[in-house]
């Protein structure tokens, strides 16, 4: 019995997820062609999927674990639209793993991680005129804040959080990031944000997103609070907050 095995990541599910096809004559065949168009064309031709073909004696994907030990972890998907649902849930990147991610490259506060989240929004929004994520940048007291950021880290108030350096954080949350849409120029602009900002200090960078006619300036009045900041105004004035 041959198998045709298409493997992808899910990232939210935290494991690798597979669709088993099994072949038996020509219709068979065919399946796995309408399959392989139906994945590319629903998740872009962009997606990193592997494929494999595996002879064994039975239909099951039991007998696929025990021809090759490197199926073992892998998550098997029994339906084509549940594996296509998890390949796109992942496809939008969110904005506590572009933060997650800065922490991997740098030790910082709560309020300088924020501002490094926004440049990296801003500078993203400017140069494709996409979104690096769906989160709305609101204006705080203190400049742009993106709120999930910002309830996944107010615990540390003023304190430094933690940088994970090493390898094992940094490689799967810059696989997150290149998995998601337009995913490696995603990561190529935040990479280069960092670099640029990094090691500027919190009250250089709250210098840099309150300097005069900055998007957070034209939208923080003292009186109104949490106000969005609205991405057409983002691409019109970030060109103010420069270090």
């Amino acid at each position: 019995m041959k198998h045709y095995v298409i493997i992808s990541s899910s990232y939210s599910s935290g494991t690798r997820i597979a669709l088993d096809i099994t072949i038996e004559g020509k219709s068979d065949k065919q399946k796995v062609i309408d399959v392989s168009k139906q994945i590319l064309d629903s998740c872009g031709k962009d997606t990193p999927i592997a494929t494999h073909l595996i002879d064994t004696t039975s239909s099951s994907w039991k007998s696929v674990i025990e021809a090759d030990s490197f199926f073992k972890d892998i998550k098997l998907i029994s339906d084509v639209s549940e594996f296509i649902a998890l390949i796109l849930k992942d496809k939008t990147l969110d904005s506590v793993s572009v933060a997650k991610y800065i922490l991997t490259q740098v030790k910082c506060s709560h309020l300088k991680l924020e501002k490094l989240v926004y440049l990296c929004y801003a500078e993203y929004l400017c140069q494709t005129n996409a979104r690096l994520f769906d989160d709305e940048i609101y204006a705080f007291k203190y400049g742009p804040v993106v709120k999930d950021v910002y309830e996944h880290y107010k615990v540390y108030e003023r304190k430094k959080i933690e940088a994970r350096l090493s390898d094992e954080f940094t490689l799967p949350l810059r696989s997150r990031i290149s998995f998601s849409s337009n995913g490696l120029d995603k990561l190529y602009c935040i990479d280069d944000t960092i670099k640029h900002y990094k090691d500027l200090s919190t009250t250089q960078l709250i210098d840099i997103t309150h300097s005069d006619g900055s998007p957070w300036n034209a939208v923080y009045d003292g009186t109104t609070y949490h106000k969005i900041i609205p991405d057409e105004l983002i691409k019109e004035r970030h060109c103010v907050e420069k270090a």
